[in-house]
């Protein structure tokens, strides 16, 4: 993807100013693709950024008990020449991120205080916007605005929690485009799924993109020649081997989080740039639309 491969990509903060896209979110939405020994490369550097910018290769591997070879292919995964380009990636990400490190951060402990809990949960918010921002990837946008703009039906899917996500997605949708549909029960979005056809598209929400349901939907809009879209926290997963078109979402979800709105946020932030942009570049037919919607509901208000 454009979004690992150009590391020298600029992004814009809330102050004005630029800054590197953040390379620990890289490494967090590229986790699945890691081998094992990987996986131990990229865990310390997660947990112990500013102690790694010291550290030789040998180092690295020593402490993370694997040899130079599994730090170099963690950075070859990554899309980097090598560990010095590494380095400077990390250290200039970190650098850029100076300004927004605010506030209480940290996973949420069974020792916190009610203040601290608030304080790191607000943090979690504001940082999962932050790394769903820092993951867009405009070329995927764009694929993503044009398929559901010629789009015959718009089937938007999930389950468990994300299943809240796609009604959401849908209602919003609904308000200014009648081509779209969503259905609670998951017997009913496989059904809609495998009688899709060419020009329909799929959009599916999973936080880890491993959901047996929802990669047997993925598969079924596949095989039905439908455009299908992920919008998931993982580059490389089950779902995304289905997948046209991929969306990243930055949450992080820790043991005391489960069932953490710090994912569904993420997604309806990517939501809400898609419903935006749909409805500027259909202005008028889109304006229509919600006029009429919003008449027709206009006695419940």
């Amino acid at each position: 993807m454009n979004n690992i491969a150009n590391f020298e990509k600029l992004k814009l903060v809330e102050d004005g100013e630029l800054m590197q896209e953040d390379f620990l979110t890289r490494i967090r939405s590229s986790y699945n693709q890691f081998t094992k020994a990987e996986k131990r490369v990229a865990d310390f550097i997660l947990q112990n950024p500013n102690r790694v910018l010291f550290m030789s290769i040998s180092d690295l591997a020593e402490t993370c008990m694997v040899g130079d070879t599994s730090v170099f292919r963690f950075c070859k995964t990554m899309n980097l020449k090598g560990y010095q380009e590494f380095k400077m990636t990390l250290s200039l990400s970190m650098r850029g991120n100076k300004k927004m490190e605010e506030g209480n951060t940290g996973e949420i402990t069974l020792g916190d205080k009610i203040t601290d809990l608030a304080d790191k949960v607000l943090q979690d918010t504001i940082s999962s916007i932050r790394e769903s921002y820092s993951l867009l990837d405009f070329s995927q946008v764009s694929l993503a605005m044009e398929a559901l703009s010629k789009a015959k039906r718009i089937l938007f899917f999930g389950v468990g929690a994300s299943m809240l996500t796609a009604m959401k997605a849908m209602n919003k949708f609904h308000r200014i485009e009648p081509k779209v549909y969503c259905s609670e029960m998951v017997s009913q979005q496989l059904m809609s799924a495998a009688t899709m056809e060419e020009g329909d598209v799929a959009v599916i929400f999973s936080y880890s993109g491993a959901t047996r349901d929802i990669v047997e939907i993925a598969k079924l809009a596949k095989e039905s020649k439908a455009t299908v879209i992920a919008i998931t926290r993982f580059q490389k997963s089950a779902l995304t081997e289905y997948t046209d078109i991929v969306l990243l979402c930055g949450a992080n979800v820790g043991s005391l989080q489960r069932g953490s709105t710090s994912a569904e946020i993420s997604q309806l932030f990517l939501v809400d740039i898609m419903y935006t942009e749909y409805y500027r570049r259909h202005f008028e037919i889109c304006s229509s639309v919600l006029e009429k919607t919003s008449r027709a509901i206009s006695d419940r208000n």
